[in-house]
C-alpha cells in the first residue's frame, strides 16, 4: 500500500520536474510512445482484469456492471470537456493563451476534472475484508495509472507554467493532482471498505473506473495514428503495453 502511494505522487512528481526542463515539442516526441503503451496497457488491463472481477462480483446481475461502464465512459467525456485533453498530454494553445485563459490565473475547473479522475482511479485499490490482501488487480492498476499519470502531470505542469509565469508556482497545484490517487486509496481502504465492499458497491466502482479508463485508452490509441498511417515505433510501443497486461496475474 505504501508503496503504490509512493509509486504515484513519484511519477506525478517526476513528470513535473521534467516538463521545468523539457520544451513542450521536445516533451510532445517523447512521450508519444508511452502514452501509446499506456493506452494499450489500460485498454488490455480493462478487458482482462477489471471487468471480468467486476462481473465475478455481480454474477446475478451483470447487467449492472454495463450500466456502470457506460456511465464512467460518459462521464468521462464530459471531464474531458473541462480537463481539454490533458489526460492524454495536451497543452491546447487555447487552455494556456486563450481569452478566457489569463497569464497568473490557475485553471480550477481543468484542475478538478483530474482530481476527480485521478481519485476514482485510486479508489479502486482495496484490500480483501478476510485476510487484509491487495485486489488481484493492485499493483498492475497501480502501473497503469502510474504510467496514465506520466504524460498527464506533464502537460498539466506544462499548462500551469504558460499560465503562472514561474514554475515555483506551479508545484502547490501538481502537489493536488499527484495526492488524488493517494488520497483515494486511503479513503477506499481505511473509511469506506466496509460498505464499499458490501451490496455490490465495489462492482459498481470497479465498472464506473473501467467506464473511465476505456474512454481514455481508446482516445489515446486512436490519436498515436491520426492519419492511419503504420508507425513502428509507437506500433512497438501498442504491442508491449498489450503483452505486459496479459502477463500481469
Amino acid at each position: 500500500m505504501g508503496f503504490a502511494i509512493f509509486l504515484l505522487l513519484l511519477t506525478v512528481l517526476g513528470a513535473g520536474a521534467a516538463a521545468a526542463r523539457v520544451s513542450v515539442a521536445r516533451g510532445s516526441q517523447l512521450l508519444k510512445p508511452l502514452l501509446a503503451f499506456s493506452g494499450a496497457y489500460l485498454f488490455t488491463l480493462t478487458i482482462t482484469h477489471i471487468l471480468p472481477e467486476a462481473l465475478q462480483l455481480l454474477p446475478n446481475h451483470p447487467e449492472r456492471v454495463g450500466y456502470w461502464v457506460l456511465a464512467g465512459f460518459f462521464g468521462q467525456l464530459l471531464l474531458e470537456v473541462l480537463s481539454q485533453g490533458v489526460e492524454h498530454g495536451h497543452v491546447h494553445h487555447e487552455a494556456a493563451h486563450g481569452p478566457n485563459a489569463p497569464v497568473g490565473r490557475v485553471p480550477f475547473l481543468l484542475l478538478a476534472a483530474l482530481v476527480v479522475h485521478s481519485l476514482l482511479e485510486g479508489s479502486i485499490l482495496v484490500r480483501t475484508p478476510a485476510v487484509g490482501q491487495m485486489s488481484q488487480n493492485f499493483y498492475a492498476i497501480v502501473v497503469g495509472v502510474a504510467l496514465h499519470h506520466v504524460p498527464a502531470a506533464f502537460a498539466l505542469a506544462t499548462l500551469l507554467r504558460l499560465r503562472l509565469g514561474r514554475f515555483s508556482r506551479v508545484w502547490p497545484w501538481l502537489l493536488v493532482f499527484a495526492l488524488a490517487s493517494p488520497v483515494g486509496i486511503v479513503v477506499s481502504n481505511y473509511v469506506v471498505l466496509a460498505e464499499l465492499l458490501r451490496d455490490g458497491f465495489y462492482a459498481a466502482l470497479l465498472g464506473l473506473v473501467a467506464g473511465n479508463f476505456l474512454h481514455v485508452s481508446t482516445t489515446i490509441l486512436f490519436e498515436t495514428s491520426p492519419e492511419h498511417r503504420l508507425n513502428w515505433p509507437k506500433l512497438g510501443a501498442t504491442l508491449a503495453g498489450l503483452l505486459l497486461a496479459l502477463m500481469v496475474a
